[in-house]
């Protein structure tokens, strides 16, 4: 009773509010159609009297029974190795006395500005059976697989081993902040107690890091299982539930079997954010109850710490193989044939075809990243600091944004905007009254040429990693800071403006930071949405290595890092960001 009273009283002193109502009604309104919406639009088209003998088809043939199946055994695959990659480099990162760590952190950082399947171009290039080390350095000797398949990197072997690489850093960050976070005192208290640094490995690091575990397993998970871009460049014929919805729209036009399939698809990747959800609100493992003293011991044993350190280097030389692979095919001809200087690919990017891409992403990138943060920094404010009905729900509703898929939510926007919203009023049968609620944004004829869907679909799915970063910032500023601004006359927006925004900067930053980097390498959500008034360039990369054309489509990789680095350093200067470094990491 005292709870729901206490609910009805927060409601109400939110709307007396008008500035922090009217942003309440935009945010729930923005949740409801950007995400919510056209997710029901896309279930309710599987759904529908047309797509429910698909479901009998799908889930009967042993093809698409094999699809399913491929789909769960990558995704178990890449969370299982990437969680494990990532939480080796935090461990040598952190608790491993050993050199090079900026280096290494610097590495393991690297996939989170690049393309998604930038590394499975230069896989190819590096592993393939003709590839420039399969070939070049081993002189074709099997070096995996046999027969046919001998050296064969299509499939789940190489969709593995680049999603790993390429996911990995969630999970790496995941586990560095954790670890530093532990208090020393744990480990001291244990050596003194006798017992060895393994023992205190097992007992007192591993179950303490068991929430980080779950929660970057999960999220490796859903990544895996929702990547595009990947499977269709290294897939082979290891189909996935991805591709094989991506087939059905580019291939067979046919949106109700899209729509089925991403059912299908959106059951695990639900079942697993519900799960990761639930594990992280009923976990509680406590290690630092006031200010962390002591530094953490490191490992000195010259064998644990040079095979540790050893097995970091050598994926650090993997990715950086791979990365200058990509910048060598793009001043190249034709990398490992032809292996001449040439500048022509950079000027069919920049000059040709490819100037229009870069500067439609670059544009549309540009408005939806501060819309993004803005929006997610309030929407964690209203979580965290206003008590009112429906708070949690509009968490839960912000954050599937990132926990669909985004092939789903690509599906969903086709299906829902792809024919203006309108509304009939009274008026004669032959010329009734109608107004648009909303215009066609894809399609043929779309509003903006879809631009506007796509800016749409670039804030749902940025809106979340800030809606993250300042609930996590938030909680930890204690609330009479602002509670002293308002009793001394300024309203919710001025203390919001003038104190809040300005303690939770790093917050809004790193939301900023992860909004235009996913923006420029987002290829699965916006795939279906692109026309040809507006392009993208990871359609046009994807575009360029399905028709060989490698070159061209590591220029486009080149130059689009480019661009995001030069961004997260104009951010960095407008923004600022001279404390909480670490929490930008970490939300980055």
């Amino acid at each position: 009773m005292y709870k729901r009273s206490s609910l009805r009283d927060g409601f109400v002193r939110l709307f007396q509010d008008p500035l922090l109502t009217l942003g309440l009604v935009v945010v729930v309104i923005f949740v409801f159609v950007a995400i919510v919406l056209p997710i029901l639009a896309m279930v309710s088209a599987g759904l529908s009297a047309e797509g429910l003998p698909f479901f009998q088809r799908y889930l009967g043939e042993p093809v698409y029974q094999t699809i399913i199946g491929n789909t769960i055994v990558l995704g178990l695959a890449v969370a299982t190795f990437g969680t494990l990659i990532g939480f080796l480099f935090a461990f040598v990162q952190v608790k491993v006395k050993a050199p090079f760590k900026r280096f290494m952190h610097f590495i393991a950082l690297v996939p989170v500005i690049s393309p998604p399947f930038a590394l499975a171009s230069a896989v190819i290039l590096l592993f393939g059976r003709n590839g420039l080390i399969t070939k070049g350095v081993f002189d074709s000797r099997c070096l995996w697989g046999s027969g046919r398949s001998c050296n064969d990197i299509y499939g789940l072997d190489g969709l593995t081993l680049v999603l790993s690489l390429s996911l990995f850093t969630v999970a790496y960050l995941n586990f560095k902040g954790m670890l530093e976070a532990l208090d020393p005192a744990l480990d001291e208290a244990a050596t003194n107690l006798g017992a060895s640094k393994w023992h205190i490995f097992r007992t007192v690091t591993i179950p303490m890091l068991l929430p980080g575990f779950a929660s970057s397993f999960l999220l490796l998970f859903v990544e895996a299982i929702a990547d595009l871009g990947n499977p269709l460049v290294l897939g082979g014929n290891f189909e996935v539930l991805a591709t094989r919805i991506y087939v059905s729209i580019v291939g067979l036009y046919d949106t109700t079997a899209a729509a089925v399939l991403s059912v299908i698809l959106l059951v695990p990747s639900l079942t697993v954010f519900m799960v990761q959800r639930y594990w992280i609100n009923r976990a509680s493992v406590v290690s630092v109850t006031g200010k962390p003293t002591g530094k953490p011991q490191q490992i000195t044993h010259p064998v644990v710490r040079w095979v540790l350190w050893g097995m970091v280097m050598a994926l650090c030389a993997l990715i950086v193989a791979i990365y200058a692979t990509i910048v060598l095919g793009a001043f190249t001809e034709v990398l490992g044939v032809n292996n001449n200087f040439t500048l022509r690919n950079f000027d069919f990017v920049i000059n040709g075809y490819g100037s229009e891409a870069m500067a439609d992403t670059t544009w549309l990138s540009t408005l939806a990243t501060p819309i993004a943060g803005i929006l997610g920094i309030f929407i964690a404010f209203l979580i965290v600091r206003k008590t009112f009905f429906g708070r949690t729900a509009l968490d839960f509703a912000t954050m599937l944004g990132i926990a669909v898929p985004g092939t789903i939510l690509g599906i969903g926007y086709l299906v829902m905007f792809n024919n203006p919203i309108e509304l009939t009023l009274l008026g004669s049968p032959e010329n009734p009254i109608t107004i648009t609620l909303l215009p066609k944004l894809t399609g043929g004829r779309a509003v903006f040429g879809g631009a506007l869907a796509i800016i749409l679909v670039y804030i749902a799915r940025s809106v979340p990693a800030a809606l993250r970063a300042g609930v996590s910032l938030l909680s930890q500023i204690d609330p009479t800071i602002e509670e002293a601004s308002v009793s001394l006359g300024a309203n919710s927006a001025q203390t919001f403006r003038r104190i809040t925004l300005p303690l939770i900067r790093p917050a809004f930053l790193s939301g900023l930071i992860y909004a235009f980097a996913r923006s420029m390498t987002t290829i699965s959500a916006i795939v279906f949405l692109t026309t040809p008034q507006t392009k993208i360039m990871t359609a046009q990369i994807l575009n360029e290595v399905e028709n060989g054309r490698f070159g061209n489509a590591f220029a486009y990789c080149v130059i689009l890092i480019l661009i995001v680095l030069t961004a997260i350093a104009v951010l960095y200067f407008v923004v600022g960001a001279r404390t909480g470094a670490e929490r930008l990491e970490g939300g980055t």
